[in-house]
């Protein structure tokens, strides 16, 4: 066994999401959004280089000495399945271990609005799941893929970096592939599964323009893509998209959204009201004849009063949806304050007087 597989074990049996270990500081487990040590001595640059380099394969050994960044899955012999980051800093080796479950959990099982299912029933075009790191996106999608795999007949590609859950063909086949392992970018990988008669795209992120590219020629022709992209509300994620692509593409790109784009999803985690858990809220943009309009028209800022009157189609604003949630008593309104954007609508709720300052800065 791995000397390193005594932190994770220690992880897991703590419930936490992620295991921290950095030189100088003892190991770290982030428990429901917040980093807690544990008791241990701080490791030094010898020793964590060492309980590293017991985990890695002879090619990732010489990539990482060879100065890059590894993202690979790790099991441990007890059947712990993590996805691993490991990276150089000024004082050290460091690695951030993120625990997959071994059991993909359902829509159901994570208290998703039902319109998510909803989108699994498209047949072509694009559904984005964004936010920040470690909001849950991979989760939710995870989700998504496996309500396919067990309600439809598909052949269903994922592209990933690095493999996270894994997902046993059911009703459909569901062919994983690693980016760095299989193929080498997200956007050969894509330029691959056209090839290979899919009917649903998994792209792991939307990183660079020539994968957003690729993404949005297969969900022109005929294929569901589901995506994510590190932004934080459906206007950003459009604006970014449109941004991210050369000038002259800018028409043709806003035609694609304003036609192929289906559903924008953002999630933040909200710590609950007992503090023993986070709970998935989301900002959910459906799109609909009056939102492609204000995409064509550079209008993307009024987008937000749409999803505020488009309830009755699974719309909502991520403020409506954390105001909803603190009167359900379902998060804890000092943690939801943070991911306000009209701070002021949640100051009644709030019980940290010192989240005031917030307020009288906007």
């Amino acid at each position: 066994m791995a000397r390193i597989d005594a932190f994770l074990k220690l992880g897991l049996a703590q419930g936490c999401s992620d295991v921290h270990l950095a030189v100088g500081m003892p190991p770290m487990l982030r428990m429901n959004g917040d980093l807690m040590p544990i008791k241990f001595r701080e490791l030094s640059d010898s020793e964590l280089e060492a309980y590293v380099h017991e985990i890695l394969t002879t090619n990732q050994r010489n990539t990482f000495e060879g100065g890059k960044d590894l993202d690979f899955s790790y099991v441990t012999d007890e059947g712990g399945r993590f996805r691993v980051n490991v990276f150089r800093k000024v004082t050290g080796v460091g690695a951030v271990f993120r625990n997959i479950p071994a059991e993909v959990p359902t829509l159901d099982q994570l208290n998703m609005p039902p319109v998510l299912k909803d989108f699994c029933d498209y047949h072509q075009g694009m559904v984005l799941v964004t936010g920040s790191t470690g909001t849950g996106k991979s989760t939710t999608l995870a989700a998504m893929i496996d309500h396919l795999n067990k309600t439809r007949n598909l052949n269903i590609i994922s592209l990933e970096e690095p493999i996270e859950f894994v997902h046993p063909s059911k009703n459909s086949q569901v062919v994983q592939r690693e980016v760095g392992t299989h193929v080498h970018s997200f956007a050969d990988g894509v330029r691959a599964a056209m090839r290979e008669d899919p009917d649903v795209i998994l792209v792991g992120e939307l990183r660079d323009a020539d994968t957003i590219m690729m993404a949005m020629t297969a969900a022109e022709t005929g294929h569901l893509v589901l995506g994510t992209l590190h932004t934080t509300g459906a206007v950003k994620t459009i604006d970014r998209i449109i941004d991210a692509l050369p000038g002259e593409l800018r028409e043709q790109t806003k035609a694609f959204l304003s036609m192929s784009l289906k559903a924008v999803v953002t999630q933040n985690l909200v710590k609950t009201v007992d503090g023993r858990g986070r709970k998935a809220v989301l900002e959910i943009l459906v799109n609909n004849r009056a939102i492609s309009k204000l995409i064509t028209s550079d209008q993307t800022h009024q987008i937000p009063s749409q999803l505020q009157t488009g309830a009755d189609t699974g719309m909502q604003l991520m403020d409506a949806a954390l105001l909803q949630s603190i009167q359900k008593k379902e998060i804890d309104p000092d943690d939801a304050f943070r991911f306000a954007s009209d701070k002021k609508k949640f100051q009644r709720y709030v019980t940290d007087t010192g989240l005031y300052a917030a307020i009288d800065a906007e």
